[in-house]
C-alpha cells in the first residue's frame, strides 16, 4: 500500500506522462497471452505461424489463424485497466505505447495509441503496401483494392523489424516523460526493455504493474497485481 501511495503522489506531480503495455492487461479481458497456455492452434504454435516464410508456404492458413485470433477480439471488451489509462489521460498529458494488436486501447477511449506491433484490424498489399483498416474478421484471403495483390495482416511477425515510424514516437514519448508506466510486461525483453532504459537515461521514474515483479532497476516502484485492480487504485491517488 506505501508503494501504491508513493507512486501515485509522483503520477500526480508528472506533467508528461508514458505508458507502455503489454500482453497481460489484455489477458485481464480473455484473450490469450501469445505463449500462454493457450497458444496451440490445431496443433499449431504462434511462432510458426507468425512469420514470412509461414505466410509464404501456406497464406490460407495464416490467415485462418488470424481470423480466429480476430474473432476472440471481436467477443472481448477492455477492462478496469485500459479504462484506468483512459482516465489518467484526462489528468495528464499522456502517451500510450503499446505492444497489443488487438485494439482494445482504442475501444475503451484511448486516444492515437501507438501501436508498436501493427494491428490485427489492418491489412497490407503484399505488393503494393498499400494498407486498409477493417471491422470484422477477414473471411477467405483478401486480395488488394488497389493492384488485386494478396493482402497480409497488417501486423509485425518473426523475423521482421518494428516499424519505424511508430518506434521513433515511442523513443520521443519515453524521452520526454517524468513517468513511465510499463503495464502487463516485463520491461525486460525488447523492445520494452531498450524504452525502459531510454526512460531511466533521462531520469523517469518507471512504475511497474503486473502480477510478479521483474528484476528490479533504478527509479522504479513495482506495483504487484492485476492491471485491472491496480490501475484505477494508482489513477484514484494521482487525482
Amino acid at each position: 500500500m506505501l508503494d501504491l501511495e508513493v507512486a501515485g503522489r509522483i503520477l500526480a506531480q508528472a506533467q508528461y506522462v508514458a505508458a507502455l503495455t503489454g500482453a497481460g492487461i489484455s489477458a485481464e479481458s480473455g484473450i490469450p497471452t501469445f505463449r500462454g497456455a493457450g497458444g496451440l492452434w490445431q496443433n499449431y504454435r504462434p511462432e510458426e505461424l507468425a512469420t514470412p516464410q509461414a505466410f509464404a508456404r501456406d497464406p490460407g492458413l495464416v490467415w485462418e489463424w488470424y481470423a480466429w485470433r480476430q474473432e476472440l477480439v471481436a467477443k472481448a471488451e477492455p477492462n478496469a485497466g485500459h479504462r484506468a489509462l483512459v482516465d489518467l489521460e484526462r489528468l495528464t498529458t499522456l502517451t500510450l505505447v503499446t505492444q497489443n494488436v488487438d485494439g482494445l486501447h482504442a475501444r475503451a477511449g484511448s486516444t492515437d495509441p501507438i501501436e508498436l506491433h501493427g494491428s490485427l484490424w489492418r491489412v497490407r498489399c503484399t505488393e503494393c503496401e498499400a494498407e486498409r483498416t477493417i471491422d470484422e474478421p477477414v473471411g477467405g484471403l483478401p486480395t488488394c483494392a488497389e493492384c488485386g495483390a494478396l493482402e497480409r495482416p497488417g501486423v509485425v511477425w518473426f523475423g521482421e523489424s518494428l516499424p519505424e515510424e511508430p518506434f521513433e514516437l515511442a523513443i520521443d514519448a519515453v524521452s520526454r516523460a517524468q513517468v513511465v508506466l510499463v503495464v502487463g510486461t516485463s520491461g525486460i525483453v525488447q523492445p520494452a526493455a531498450s524504452l525502459v532504459e531510454i526512460a531511466r537515461s533521462k531520469g523517469a521514474t518507471v512504475i511497474e504493474v503486473n502480477p510478479e515483479a521483474s528484476p528490479g532497476g533504478r527509479n522504479r516502484i513495482a506495483l504487484v497485481g492485476r492491471a485491472g485492480e491496480v490501475l484505477p487504485e494508482l489513477v484514484k491517488r494521482a487525482t
